[in-house]
C-alpha cells in the first residue's frame, strides 16, 4: 500500500500511547522514590556508580547526569573523590523539590498537605486583601457566581482554584500567582476529596458570598479577615476529609498518586 495520500487509518487505542521516560528522568525517578519511601535516609550514602546504575539498568554517564541534576536540587549532595550523600530534603532542597514532590507519582512525606494548607493560610490572606484593594469589581464580579454552582465536588475544586488564581493575579504581585500555578493539577486532585463531604462545601459558599460582599463594599481588610478564618477552617476540614476516605467515605481518591500520612 502506498504511503502518500490522504489516510483512511483511524486512532483507536493508540492514540493514548505515551512515550516512555528519558533514561535520566527514569533515574532521577527511581532515586527520589527510594528517598521519599525510606530506603535511602538522610546522611545515606548511595551505593557505587557502577552499582547503582548496574541495578537501575542505565549507563554510567546517565546516572551520572541524573546525580548531578538531584545534587543542584538540593536532593544528594556530591563530593569528589567520596560516595554521594543523601540530603534532609526538607532542609537543604529548594523550590525545584518542592515541585518534584507535588507532581511525584509515589508517597507523599508525612503531613505535606497539611504544609501546605499552613503555607495557604499565611499567604492567601495577603493577596485576598491587596486583589480586594486594587480590583475590587474583578472580584466581585467572580465571586457573584458561586449562587450558580453546581452542587458537586468538582465543580467547587475547580472554582475554588479558579477563585485564588484570579486573587494572585489581582493582586498585583506576579509571585503568588507563580507559587500558585506549581499546584494546578494537585490542588484540584486534593479539592476534589475535600469538597466531597456537604458541610466543606457549604462552608465554602459562605466564604464566597462573604468575600462577595467584601470586594462589594470594597473592604479589603475585611476580605483578609473572612479569608484567614475561611483558610485555618480548611486544615481542620481536611483532616476530617482525610478520616472519611481511609474509613470508607471517599471513594474517588487515587491512593497511588496522591498518598498521605497525617
Amino acid at each position: 500500500m502506498p504511503l502518500t495520500g490522504k489516510t483512511t487509518y483511524q486512532y483507536t487505542s493508540m492514540d493514548k500511547w505515551s512515550a516512555p521516560p528519558r533514561p535520566n528522568t527514569y533515574a532521577e525517578k527511581m532515586l527520589i522514590s527510594a528517598i521519599l519511601d525510606g530506603s535511602f535516609s538522610p546522611g545515606d550514602t548511595l551505593p557505587g556508580e557502577r552499582t547503582l546504575a548496574h541495578e537501575l539498568g542505565i549507563t554510567r554517564p546517565t546516572l551520572r547526569e541524573a546525580i548531578q541534576r538531584l545534587a543542584r536540587d538540593g536532593w544528594l549532595t556530591v563530593r569528589q573523590g567520596k560516595p554521594t550523600v543523601v540530603n534532609d530534603f526538607w532542609r537543604e532542597g529548594g523550590l525545584n523539590v518542592l515541585n518534584t514532590l507535588v507532581h511525584h507519582g509515589g508517597e507523599l512525606p508525612p503531613g505535606f498537605v497539611t504544609h501546605l494548607l499552613e503555607v495557604r493560610l499565611q499567604l492567601a490572606p495577603a493577596y485576598t486583601k491587596e486583589a480586594i484593594a486594587r480590583e475590587p469589581a474583578a472580584v466581585a464580579t467572580f465571586t457573584a457566581g458561586h449562587v450558580s454552582l453546581g452542587d458537586d465536588a468538582p465543580s467547587f475544586a475547580r472554582f475554588d482554584w479558579d477563585l485564588h488564581h484570579l486573587l494572585t493575579v489581582s493582586s498585583g504581585n506576579p509571585i503568588y500567582t507563580l507559587i500558585l500555578n506549581g499546584f494546578n493539577e494537585f490542588y484540584e486532585e486534593l479539592a476534589r476529596i475535600y469538597f466531597v463531604p456537604p458541610a466543606a462545601r457549604t462552608r465554602s459558599r459562605h466564604f464566597y458570598a462573604a468575600l462577595f460582599d467584601a470586594a462589594n463594599a470594597q473592604d479589603s481588610q475585611r476580605g483578609e479577615a473572612i479569608c484567614r478564618e475561611t483558610m485555618a477552617d480548611s486544615i481542620v476540614v481536611w483532616h476530617q476529609a482525610r478520616s472519611a476516605e481511609r474509613y470508607g467515605g471517599i471513594k474517588s481518591f487515587d491512593k497511588e498518586s496522591y498518598s498521605e500520612q497525617n
